[in-house]
C-alpha cells in the first residue's frame, strides 16, 4: 500500500494549496474541478481547514447558487465536498449555519412546490440528508438554539414539513431513515454515537416552546409513518416511533409546565409570525393530551403487536420515556401508555420482556414513593391503581368484539394486555373484583370468548372401541397425544387459547377463591349457553389458587395487607362444591349417543316402567330369597329424554363431560395428596365415563384417571383402582341392585377389571355372583347389559393367569417335540416294528397281559392319595370357578335370537376355553356340553358367527384333542371341506374388491386354523385326505396371496403328521426332478407329477418342497417351460 501523506498543517501552506483550486471552481464550476477540491481538501487537516472554512464554503456555495438548472453531478459532488468539510469542522457563525441550512432545503425540494421533496435522483437526495445532518451536528449549541427564535418559525417549519414529507413520501428505505435522523437532530434529540451539548433546562424549555407549534404535524406525519406500509422495515418505524416519543416528551415535559411558563408578548416586528406562536397553557395541555391519545391508540394498535422484537421495544421505551417525563401533563394518555407497557409483559423476546418489567417496576416505585412521601392513601399510588382498574374494565367491555372482528395476532396481543394488568395488579386484583361491575363485566368477557364450536359431526360420530378401553397397558403418553382439541368459534391459534387459561389461572391466584368459584357456579347454572366456558375457567381458577401453573414473575404492585392467603382447607371446601355440581345427576348423566345401539334398547328392556329388574339377595316377605324382583321406576332417565337431538346438543353434552372429567383431573393436581380422601366421590364418576362409547368422553375420562393417579401418588391405573377398589365394588353391587337409577355400574366394573390386577379377584366374586345371577333369572332383559361384563372379566382373567396357561402349553410342546424326535429315531423305529409284528403272529401275548396287570396305568397329574381315595374332589382355584360358571351361561345363550349377543357369547367362550384348559376334567364335560350348539354356530348360522364359532373350535383343538377328534371328523370336517372346494374357484377369478367380503373372511380363517386343528385332533388319513383335496386348489397362483399362504400353512401342518403321503401328494401334482435308482435292480420311481411343464401350482409346491424336505432347485433335471 503506498504510504500515507501528512496533511497540511499550517494555514498559510494550505492556503496557497487550496486557492488556485478554489479561484478555477468559481470561474469554471465543472465536476472535474470540484472533485479537485475535494481532494485537495482531504489534505488538510481539521485544525487549519477550521480557519479556511469560509473561504472553502465560498466556492461551494457559489455552484449551488447559480441561476437556472444544474446538473445532478455536480450538485452531487459539492454537497459531498461540503460534507466533508462540516464533519471535520464546527460551524460558529449563525450566518453559515442559516444560509447553507437554506441552501441544502432549496436543493431537496422542489422548485415549482417547495414544500415538497424535489424530483431528484435518491443518491443526490441520501447525500444532501446526510450533508444536512453533518450541519446540525457541526453547529455549536447557542449557534443552533437561534433556530428556535420566533422569527426563524416559518423557516424551521418548512424544514420539518420537508423531512417529514421525506420520510413519508419516499420509496427508500435509506431516504426514509435519513430524513427521520435529521429530524431527530434538528430537535436536539439525536441519539448517534457522536459527542451531543446537553441542553439546559432553560434550552429545553425554549426548544419545547418552540416545537409546541410544530407538534401536531410532526405528532400527525410521523404517526403515518409509523402505521404506514409494513415493507418499509423496522428501521425506520424505530427511528419515526423514537422521534414521536422524544418530540411529544419535549413539549409536554411536566419539569416545564409544572414552574409555569412566563407569557411573553410577541414582539411587534414579528408581524404575522407571531400567529404561529403558541403558548403551553393549561387549556392547551389538556386539549393536546387527548389529540396525542387518539394519535397514541392508534400508534399502539399498530406496533404493540409487530413482527419484529426492536420495534416493540421501541414502543415500550416510548411509554417509559413519556410516563417518566410527561405523567402529569398526558392525562388521557396513562392509560394507553401502561396499556402499551402491560401488553409486553407476556412478550416472546426477552428483550423486551426484561425491559419492559423494569419500565413498570420504575413505574409503580415512582407512585408508591409519591403516596409515601404525602403520606395520603389516595395519593397517586391510589390513582395509579385506579387506572389500571379502569383500563382493565374498559378491555373486558371491548374483549368479546375484538375477538369477533380482529385477527389472530390482534386478539393475541389485547389478551396478553389483559394478562398484564393482572400480573401488574397483583394482590390487588382481589380488591378490584370484589367491584361486582368489575367481576361482572370480566366473566361475560370470558364466557363470550371462550365460546366452543360444537357443530363438528365428527365429535359425535367417534365412538370408542371396546378394545381401546381395554387396554391396560396403554400408557399416559398415548392418551395424553390423542386428546382432541377444542375449537372455538373466535379463534384457532393454541396460543390464544393458552394465553386464555393462563389469565384464568391468574385470577385464581390473586383473587378471592370463593369469590370466584361462587360466582362462576352462578353462572354455570344460570346458563346451559355458559356452563361449558364456565367449567373451564373454574378448573383454571382452582389451579391457579393453588398455584399450579402460574407465573409470577415481573412486576406487580404490592399493597399492605393484600397478600396471598389461600389456605389448603379453602380450596378444598371451593373442590367440594365444585365437583359436587359437576356429578351432581343433571351434569353428569347427559346424552351423548345420537341414535339407539342394541345395548341402548336393551338398556330400555331392562329400565323401561313399569316392570323394572334389580339384582337382590335380600329377603323380601312376599317372594322367596335370592329372587329377582319387580320394582316401581323412581328415575327414567331413557323415557324423559327427547328420541332424537342435534348434533349441537349432543356435541355440547360431550364437550362439558370433557371439560368436567378435566376439571377433576385439575382439583386433583390442586389438592395434590389432599385430594385423597375425596376419591370416595369422584373415583366412582370418572370411572363410569371411561366406559363411555363416545370416544371423547372414554379419553377424557382415562386422561382423567391418569392425572389423578399422578397427583395421588399412585404409580399407576391398577394402583389408583386396587387401593380404593373396596368402596368402588361397595357402590358397585350396591347400583348393581338398583339398575334402573344407575344403568352405568356395569361399565365401572368393567373399567375397573380392565385396569386392575389379580388382586381383585378375591373382591369381585360376588359381584360376579350376582351378574351370572341376573343372567340366570332373565336372559332376555340382562344377557346384553352384562355380556360384555363377562368378555371383559375373562379378558382380565386370561391377561392375569397367562403365565400359567403359557407354562403348560410349553410343557406339552415340549412333549410333543421329544416325541417327534423319538419317531425320527430309526433304531427304536424297527424295534416297535418287530414287536408290533410279533404281537400280531402271537409271540410274547401272555407276557404283554402280565405286565399290564402288574403296572396299572396312572393319569398325568394324578397322585397316589387320589387314586386312594376317588370321592374327594380337589377345589378349584377362583379364577377356573368364575370361568366354569361363565361358561355354563354362555351354552344356554349360545342359541339366542341376537347375532350380536352370539357373537360377543362366542367371544365369551373362546376365552373360557382358553382358561379351562390348564384343568382337562373341568374342560371335557363342558365342552361335550357346549358342543351342539356350537355345532349350530359352525354349520347353519351367519358367516360372522360360523367364523367366531370355528376360532372356538381351533381353541377347542389346541385343549382336548383326543376329545373332538370323532365328533370334527363326522360332523364338522366334511362340511369345511365342502366350502372350501365350492369357493375355491369363485376366490381364483375375484378381483381385489373380493378381500372385503365376508366369504373371503371365512375361506381365510378356516385355511389359517384348519392345519393346527389336523394336527392337533391327529386325524385320520381319510380325513386327511379330504383336507388335502379342499386345500389343493389354494395352492393355485391365481388365488389371492394371503389364501395362499393359509394355505401353505395347512400343508405345513399336515407335512407334520404325514410327511410321506404329502410328499407323494405333492409329487404328484409337480415333480421337479426324476429320481434315477442307486443300483439297476432296483425298478424306477414314476410319479404323476414328473415331466409336466411349470403351471400354476409349480412355484407354491416348490416352495413347500425347498422348506419341509430340503429340495435344492439346483438338482432339476427337468427342463421348465
Amino acid at each position: 500500500m503506498p504510504q500515507i501523506m501528512a496533511q497540511i498543517s499550517d494555514p498559510k501552506i494550505a492556503f496557497a494549496y487550496l486557492r488556485p483550486a478554489c479561484v478555477l471552481l468559481t470561474r469554471e464550476p465543472t465536476v472535474t474541478n470540484v472533485e479537485t477540491l475535494n481532494t485537495q481538501l482531504k489534505e488538510v487537516n481539521d485544525a487549519t481547514l477550521q480557519q479556511l472554512q469560509d473561504y472553502v464554503f465560498f466556492p461551494l456555495r457559489f455552484v449551488l447558487k447559480i441561476p437556472g438548472p444544474k446538473k445532478e453531478k455536480l450538485v452531487h459532488v459539492v454537497v459531498q465536498a461540503m460534507s466533508h468539510v462540516l464533519e471535520n469542522t464546527c460551524v460558529q457563525s449563525w450566518e453559515t449555519l442559516h444560509d447553507l441550512l437554506s441552501e441544502l432545503c432549496l436543493c431537496l425540494s422542489s422548485p415549482t412546490d417547495p414544500g415538497k421533496p424535489a424530483d431528484t435522483s435518491e443518491e443526490l437526495k441520501l447525500v444532501l440528508l446526510r450533508c444536512l445532518d453533518a450541519l446540525l451536528h457541526a453547529a455549536y449549541g447557542d449557534i443552533i438554539l437561534k433556530l428556535f427564535e420566533p422569527v426563524m418559525l416559518p423557516s424551521l417549519g418548512a424544514t420539518i414539513s420537508l423531512l417529514l414529507a421525506l420520510g413519508e413520501k419516499e420509496k427508500s428505505r435509506e431516504i426514509q431513515a435519513a430524513a427521520l435522523k435529521c429530524l431527530q437532530a434538528l430537535t436536539q434529540q439525536c441519539d448517534c454515537t457522536q459527542e451531543h451539548a446537553v441542553p439546559s433546562p432553560e434550552e429545553r424549555c425554549v426548544i419545547g416552546s418552540t416545537m409546541a407549534s410544530f407538534l401536531p404535524g410532526i405528532t400527525m406525519g410521523v404517526a403515518r409513518i409509523i402505521t404506514g406500509d409494513l415493507r418499509q422495515g423496522h428501521a425506520v418505524t424505530v427511528r419515526a416511533i423514537k422521534i414521536w416519543s422524544r418530540t411529544v416528551g419535549l413539549v409536554m415535559e411536566d419539569t416545564q409546565l409544572q414552574a409555569g411558563e412566563p407569557w411573553k408578548k410577541p414582539s411587534p416586528d414579528l408581524g404575522r409570525i407571531a400567529q404561529l406562536v403558541v403558548h403551553r397553557t393549561q387549556d392547551w395541555v389538556k386539549s393536546t393530551a387527548g389529540k396525542l391519545a387518539l394519535l397514541l391508540k392508534k400508534i399502539i394498535s399498530c406496533t404493540s403487536a409487530h413482527q419484529h422484537w426492536r420495534v416493540r421495544l421501541e414502543m415500550v421505551e416510548l411509554a417509559d420515556h413519556l410516563l417518566t417525563t410527561c405523567n402529569q401533563m398526558l392525562g388521557e394518555c396513562v392509560g394507553p401508555l401502561l396499556e402499551a407497557l402491560v401488553g409486553a409483559v407476556n412478550d416472546e423476546e426477552p428483550r423486551v420482556r426484561e425491559r419492559c418489567e423494569v419500565a413498570l417496576r420504575e413505574v409503580s416505585q415512582r407512585n408508591q414513593g409519591c403516596c409515601s412521601s404525602s403520606n395520603n392513601t389516595t395519593g397517586s399510588s391510589q390513582i395509579f391503581i385506579d387506572v389500571l382498574s379502569e383500563n382493565l374494565h374498559s378491555l373486558a367491555t371491548s374483549l368479546p368484539r375484538l375477538m369477533r372482528t380482529s385477527d389472530d395476532q390482534k386478539k393475541l396481543f389485547v389478551l396478553k394486555v389483559f394478562l398484564g394488568y393482572l400480573k401488574v395488579l397483583g394482590p390487588f386484583v382481589s380488591v378490584i373484583l370484589n367491584s361486582a361491575a368489575h367481576l361482572e363485566r370480566i366473566s361475560k368477557a370470558l364466557m363470550q370468548v371462550l365460546e366452543l364450536d360444537v357443530m363438528d359431526v365428527r365429535i359425535v360420530e367417534e365412538r370408542s372401541h371396546r378394545s381401546t378401553i381395554e387396554t391396560s397397558s396403554t400408557s399416559h403418553e398415548y392418551f395424553t397425544a390423542h386428546v382432541q382439541n377444542k375449537h372455538f368459534l373466535y379463534f384457532t391459534d393454541e396460543k390464544i387459547y393458552s394465553v386464555l387459561m393462563e389469565i384464568c389461572r391468574t385470577l385464581g391466584y390473586y383473587g378471592n377463591i370463593y369469590l370466584l368459584t361462587d360466582h362462576f357456579l352462578d353462572l354455570y347454572r344460570q346458563s346451559s349457553a355458559y356452563r361449558k366456558q364456565a367449567a373451564m375457567v373454574l378448573n383454571e381458577i382452582v389451579r391457579g389458587a393453588a398455584g399450579v401453573d402460574v407465573s409470577i414473575e415481573g412486576p406487580c404492585l404490592e399493597g399492605e395487607g393484600q397478600c396471598r392467603s389461600v389456605t389448603q382447607e379453602d380450596l378444598k371446601a371451593s373442590v367440594v362444591s365444585v365437583m359436587e355440581e359437576y356429578t351432581s345427576l343433571n351434569n353428569w348423566h347427559l346424552i351423548t349417543v345420537s341414535e339407539e345401539t342394541d345395548t341402548d334398547r336393551q338398556d330400555k328392556q331392562l329400565l323401561s316402567p313399569p316392570r323394572l329388574f334389580s339384582i337382590t339377595n335380600s329377603d323380601v316377605s312376599s317372594t322367596s330369597a335370592n329372587c329377582l324382583q319387580v320394582i316401581p321406576s323412581s328415575f327414567d332417565p331413557v323415557s324423559t329424554t327427547p328420541m332424537t337431538s342435534t348434533i349441537h346438543q349432543l356435541n355440547s353434552n360431550i364437550w362439558q363431560l370433557c371439560i368436567q372429567l378435566e376439571g377433576i383431573a385439575c382439583f386433583a393436581q390442586a389438592l395434590g395428596q389432599d385430594f385423597r380422601p375425596l376419591l370416595i366421590t369422584s373415583l366412582y364418576p370418572v370411572l363410569e365415563k371411561a366406559g363411555e362409547e363416545t370416544l371423547l368422553v372414554s379419553q377424557a375420562a382415562l386422561n382423567s384417571m391418569w392425572d389423578i393417579s399422578k397427583a395421588c401418588g399412585y404409580h399407576s391405573l391398577k394402583e389408583l383402582i386396587n387401593e380404593n377398589s373396596d368402596y368402588l365394588l361397595n357402590d358397585i353391587s350396591l347400583n348393581l341392585q338398583r339398575l334402573s337409577q344407575h344403568p352405568q355400574a356395569p361399565r365401572v366394573l368393567t373399567v375397573m377389571l380392565t385396569h386392575s390386577d389379580c388382586s381383585l379377584l378375591p373382591l369381585v366374586g360376588d359381584i360376579v355372583q350376582d351378574v351370572l345371577l341376573a343372567l340366570d333369572l332373565s336372559y332376555d332383559h340382562t344377557a346384553s347389559l352384562f355380556c360384555s361384563v363377562l368378555h371383559v372379566l375373562m379378558k382380565a382373567l386370561a391377561r392375569w393367569f397367562a403365565s400359567t396357561y403359557n407354562s403348560s402349553s410349553e410343557t406339552a410342546r415340549s412333549k410333543q417335540t421329544s416325541g417327534d424326535q423319538e419317531v425320527l429315531n430309526i433304531r427304536q423305529f424297527l424295534q416297535d416294528y418287530r414287536k408290533q409284528k410279533e404281537l400280531a403272529e402271537g409271540i410274547g401275548i401272555e407276557e404283554d397281559d402280565t405286565e399290564t396287570i402288574e403296572a396299572p396305568t396312572t393319569t398325568e397329574g394324578e397322585t397316589v392319595e387320589d387314586i386312594g381315595d376317588p370321592d374327594v374332589k380337589a377345589e378349584l382355584p377362583t379364577h377356573l370357578s368364575i370361568t366354569k360358571d361363565v361358561m355354563e351361561r354362555c351354552i344356554h345363550l349360545l342359541s339366542n335370537p341376537s347375532l350380536r349377543l352370539r357373537l360377543k357369547v362366542l367371544d365369551v367362550l373362546e376365552l373360557c376355553v382358553f382358561l379351562l384348559s390348564e384343568t382337562e376334567n373341568e374342560l371335557l364335560p363342558m365342552a361335550h356340553r357346549c358342543w351342539p350348539a356350537l355345532l349350530q354356530r359352525l354349520t347353519a348360522d351367519d358367516p360372522l358367527a360360523v367364523l367366531r364359532a370355528f376360532r372356538v373350535l381351533c381353541t377347542l383343538g389346541e385343549t382336548c384333542g383326543d376329545f373332538l377328534r370323532r365328533r370334527v371328523s363326522k360332523e364338522v370336517l366334511p362340511q369345511l371341506c365342502s366350502s372350501l372346494a365350492q369357493q375355491a374357484p369363485i376366490s381364483a377369478k375375484a378381483g381385489p374388491v373380493y378381500s372385503h367380503t365376508m366369504a373371503y373372511k371365512l375361506q381365510l380363517a378356516v385355511l389359517q386354523g384348519l392345519g393346527s386343528l389336523c394336527q392337533r385332533l391327529d386325524l385320520g388319513e381319510a380325513d386327511l385326505d379330504a383336507v388335502c383335496e379342499a386345500c389343493l386348489p389354494y395352492l393355485s397362483c391365481r388365488q389371492p396371496v394371503r389364501l395362499q399362504e393359509a394355505c401353505l400353512s395347512v400343508f405345513r401342518h399336515l407335512i407334520q403328521v404325514d410327511p410321506d403321503t404329502f410328499w407323494f401328494t405333492l409329487n404328484e401334482l409337480h415333480c421337479p426332478s426324476s429320481y434315477i435308482p442307486p443300483h439297476p435292480d432296483l425298478l424306477p420311481v414314476h410319479l404323476n407329477g414328473m415331466g409336466r411343464p411349470r403351471d400354476e401350482y409349480s412355484d407354491n409346491v416348490l416352495k413347500l418342497l425347498k422348506e419341509e424336505f430340503g429340495f435344492d432347485a439346483s438338482t432339476v433335471d427337468q427342463s421348465v417351460s
